[in-house]
């Protein structure tokens, strides 16, 4: 079985967990092994098991060379307690899996997880204010209406549609936009253009769109420092005085303005040791329980690195402002640590890079609920946080530059024609609903029938075409589409209505031949004169 890459979408962590399974399945060689002079087949050392999950860990694009030996040993306690192995007595259940000697085996069936089914919420599709809509109490005598002629050569330049006399037009004013407009218009646009970056039909399994808030959405794009770094309204959120001293003198070690810097040896350590308790403390992760999904989701573009920069840098910007900030400065202090050469090293069996990853990156993310590949997802999420912080961590311009343009677009007043639609170019974005088994059914039936039958009542009622034309296109109406036809001709009769029997006239010589009774034929005789 050849390891495939996990794409974006619902249920990415089970979809990954149940690959995982049949991988190792598939791929852990089985022998026969003794132990206390009794001999066991099909089994295989905790050791081998190890070795074998950590080369297929590192060889599959879902998680990458990064995964280290003591997270597969954790990883296949997992999968001793959830009974993917077993000991060769059978037991089952506990995560007591070590690193050593001791027999496993698999089970006849290793149970894969079922995808849950998760509850649906009614998505009230974000509604735009009717910008052409009249104030109550305005009549429509108080918008100015002027009168204006056009050539053919000006309508074409500015339209670029049908070539003719414009007689008139009228100036529409807008509202003016609130500022909860504008939040709930930079709320639709962003979560349009995340979809559209994960490749998505919907975000409704990876993402509640009622709790992302359109206050910290505007936050976190427009009230930041020279740095990039957020700056927040409610002083009493920020990182403790003390904390940030901390993260700095690691960052620009050895040059620690804020501390002085103590002579004894390990006060790097020590240092490091506090930032780690303090984010280890947190009841919640720094990319929140409710964004979890939508997180993983987007590990599955890491491959195309491009796309995974710009949907990491959307789903960053509906963080909470406070959370959003501390984001930035620890994953700037942990880049910065890990490049940094002059700092004595923090552990003495562990790269510094790798212990960056391992100490912080469960208070990054992790889910609510324990999830099973948590800290192996975690781990690629915030290996590629640190690579790609600097952009990763900024202000989309593209999409900041886009909202901008449709405000400015919404506020304009707006030169209305006959028959245009001024605002036709810039539709609102829209989320999908999550419907039933039937009613997909029936939707994907009448939406395609209702197209075809008003088709073939076209053809039923066309004068302009012959009998002998028409039946031949109904036949093959008939042939191609025998449901709706049914539909609209359930019997012969009905379709005989459209061909009426033309009763002939016989000639009046023919009838009038055919009238005497026949008569056989006489000889005469001539006579001359």
């Amino acid at each position: 079985m050849e390891p495939r890459l996990v794409g974006p979408g619902p249920y990415r962590a089970t979809r990954l967990w149940n690959e995982i399974i049949e991988l190792f399945r598939a791929g852990m060689p089985l022998r026969k092994h003794r132990c206390r002079f009794k001999s066991y087949e099909r089994c295989f050392k905790a050791s081998e098991a190890v070795d074998c999950l950590h080369e297929l860990l590192g060889s599959n694009q879902n998680f990458g060379p990064e995964v280290t030996r003591n997270q597969t040993v954790k990883l296949l306690k997992k999968f001793l307690k959830n009974h993917v192995i077993e000991d060769i007595k059978g037991r089952w259940g506990k995560e007591d899996f070590q690193d050593d000697g001791h027999l496993y085996r698999f089970p006849p069936s290793s149970p894969l997880k079922p995808y849950p089914k998760k509850p649906s919420c009614g998505k009230e599709v974000i509604k735009f204010p009717d910008w052409n809509e009249l104030e109550a109490g305005t009549s429509q005598e108080h918008i100015p209406v002027k009168s204006v002629t056009m050539n053919s050569e000006l309508w074409y330049k500015r339209h670029s549609i049908a070539i003719g006399e414009v007689p008139a037009c009228k100036l529409v004013f807008r509202r003016e936009l609130t500022q909860a407009n504008i939040e709930e218009i930079w709320k639709s646009m962003t979560l349009s253009r995340l979809q559209k970056v994960l490749g998505l039909d919907c975000l409704d399994e990876v993402l509640d769109t009622k709790l992302v808030n359109s206050k910290h959405i505007v936050q976190n794009a427009y009230n930041v420092n020279k740095q990039g770094i957020v700056t927040l309204e409610d002083k009493s959120k920020e990182l403790p005085h003390w904390i940030l001293s901390a993260m700095k003198c690691l960052a620009n070690w050895p040059s620690c303005s804020d501390l002085k810097q103590p002579a004894y040896s390990g006060f790097e350590r020590d240092v490091f040791k506090t930032i780690v308790d303090y984010f280890g403390q947190m009841k919640e992760p720094l990319l929140t329980f409710h964004f979890f999904d939508v997180f993983v989701s987007v590990l599955g573009l890491l491959q195309k690195h491009s796309k995974a920069v710009e949907a990491l840098q959307i789903t960053c910007l509906l963080l909470p402002p406070e959370n959003r900030k501390r984001l930035q400065l620890l994953v700037r202090m942990m880049a910065r640590v890990s490049f940094n050469k002059d700092l004595p090293p923090l552990s003495e069996s562990v790269r510094t890079r790798t212990l960056m990853v391992q100490a912080f990156s469960r208070c990054i993310l992790c889910s609510k609920d324990e999830m099973d590949l948590d800290e192996l997802l975690a781990a690629k999420l915030v290996s590629f946080l640190m690579d790609n912080y600097q952009e990763i961590l900024s202000v989309p311009s593209a999409l900041k530059s886009s909202i901008e343009e449709h405000v400015v677009h919404l506020q304009r007043v707006q030169i209305k024609y006959a028959g245009a639609d001024t605002d036709a170019t810039f539709p609102a974005p829209s989320f999908c609903h999550q419907v039933s088994t039937d009613e997909f059914e029936y939707q994907r039936a009448t939406g395609s029938q209702e197209p075809l039958a008003a088709l073939l009542e076209e053809i039923a009622m066309n004068k302009e075409i012959s009998v002998k034309d028409k039946k031949k296109k109904l036949k093959q109406f008939q042939k191609s589409y025998p449901e709706v036809y049914r539909v609209r001709f359930p019997t012969p009769e009905t379709e005989a209505v459209l061909f009426p029997e033309k009763t002939k006239q016989k000639s009046p010589i023919l009838m009038w031949a055919l009238k005497k009774p026949f008569q056989p034929f006489h000889r005469t005789r001539s006579f001359r004169m």
